[in-house]
């Protein structure tokens, strides 16, 4: 039985990873050029509402992860197992999750903070926080990848 929990814990978790890292990479390569393609200056408009929409689910991707994670770490024998085993996983356990804190850092500082700065903000300042915006979208693309990365070395140990 504690088989079968693990694996739906695993699978659920796997479903959030995807959820919130391939949100992002839709949005990074398909949704935001096929914006500027089709409307030009009148992109932020989609992409503000494409936003609003999938903060949504990375938000419940989000506490998905975390309850998942920890329930896979308690059934799993807790921080002990990780502690015992190589020392490359646990280096990767821990590096993966670190990536993972920044990752929601920036998240929530985007869609909390810089959000409401933006519509603030004069229209001459607009554009450097929007620039700001996506580069830390660019960020945590390149952080969900190499959390993908940490975690596929974690699983073949």
């Amino acid at each position: 039985m504690k088989t079968l929990i693990l694996a739906v814990l695993n699978w659920l978790h796997l479903i959030a990873t995807v959820i919130w890292v391939g949100g992002i990479t839709f949005v990074l390569f398909i949704a935001l050029p096929s914006a500027k393609e089709l409307l030009g200056a009148e992109a932020g408009k989609i992409m503000g509402i494409i936003s609003r929409r999938f903060t949504l689910y990375a938000n419940y991707s989000i506490l998905l992860l975390i309850v998942t994670g920890i329930a896979i770490v308690a059934l799993s024998g807790g921080l002990s197992s990780i502690r015992g085993s190589d020392l490359s996983l646990a280096g990767a356990f821990i590096l993966k999750h670190i990536a993972v804190l920044v990752m929601v850092a920036i998240h929530f500082y985007r869609g909390l903070v810089l959000t409401r700065r933006i519509k603030s903000a004069p229209p001459s300042k607009q554009p450097g926080l929007q620039k700001l915006s996506l580069n830390l979208v660019k960020v945590n693309f390149t952080l969900g990848l190499g959390v993908l990365l940490l975690s596929a070395v974690k699983s073949s140990g």
